[in-house]
């Protein structure tokens, strides 16, 4: 019986490089996405002449992948029941129905896609040549493509794009995606315990007492004089001798 991969064309993957049976190799990039449309006119035209001189750079050839992949959202939805039975205020639990309700008609009416972009840089058996051993294969693939992967990196740089190698689990999952199925299962979501959803309502925490900063005491000041009613008094009260008036005899 044949098997799946009698008809890849992939040998092996190493050092996160895939080995071609041709004698081949070839390097995966996933590259990010700009939403073009939302750029003003002077951004695309800018956009658009620095691709062109990126391409124009290139002296050798690579590929470019669009993989489009209909997303499976039945954990997310099974999310959201979960978050409706665990939700108490009744308010919320009826905003996460209508919300799921939402989703639901949306999936119905529109295919919802995720797509990922791929730059492949190959490398033919015709530029290696005869190689002693398998090692030295290797290694004539690594010391072709690493130069032609971090030029690539830098001209995606000066566009706004980033650009970053798959790793060799990376790609067994991708070409696992491509040759099973139309819709790819995506990791499952872990699970969401009560307090992670309930909302709860903070006690309003009491203001705290703002730090009195004491004012430095003001210099004693000289006492002030006594008035001359204050002063007459007091020398009536003190004075040793009494004055009296004398009368006209």
């Amino acid at each position: 019986m044949s098997t799946t991969q009698e008809h890849l064309s992939i040998k092996d993957v190493s050092d996160d490089i895939l080995l071609l049976k041709n004698g081949g190799g070839a390097l995966v990039l996933q590259v990010s996405a700009v939403n073009f449309g939302l750029l003003s006119d002077r951004e695309q035209v800018a956009i658009i002449y620095s691709f062109a001189q990126m391409l124009n750079s290139l002296s050798f050839s690579i590929q470019i992948v669009i993989h489009s992949e209909r997303l499976n959202i039945n954990s997310y939805l099974e999310l959201l029941d979960k978050a409706q039975k665990l939700q108490t205020n009744q308010l919320l639990s009826q905003m996460i129905n209508q919300y799921k309700q939402f989703v639901t008609a949306t999936i119905k009416e529109n295919e919802v896609l995720d797509k990922k972009f791929y730059i492949v840089i190959p490398l033919f058996s015709l530029e290696l040549g005869l190689t002693a051993s398998k090692e030295n294969l290797k290694q004539k693939i690594k010391t072709v493509l690493l130069p032609r992967r971090d030029q690539i990196i830098r001209q995606l740089n000066r566009v706004g794009l980033n650009a970053t190698q798959l790793s060799r689990e990376q790609l067994i999952r991708l070409f696992f995606d491509i040759y099973n199925g139309e819709a790819a299962q995506k990791p499952a979501i872990p699970e969401v315990t009560p307090q992670q959803i309930a909302v709860s309502l903070k006690v309003p925490l009491a203001p705290q007492a703002v730090p009195t900063v004491q004012k430095p005491q003001p210099s004693p000041l000289p006492p002030t004089p006594p008035s001359v009613s204050q002063g007459y008094a007091g020398q009536a009260r003190n004075h040793p001798f009494v004055v009296e008036e004398l009368e006209d005899g």
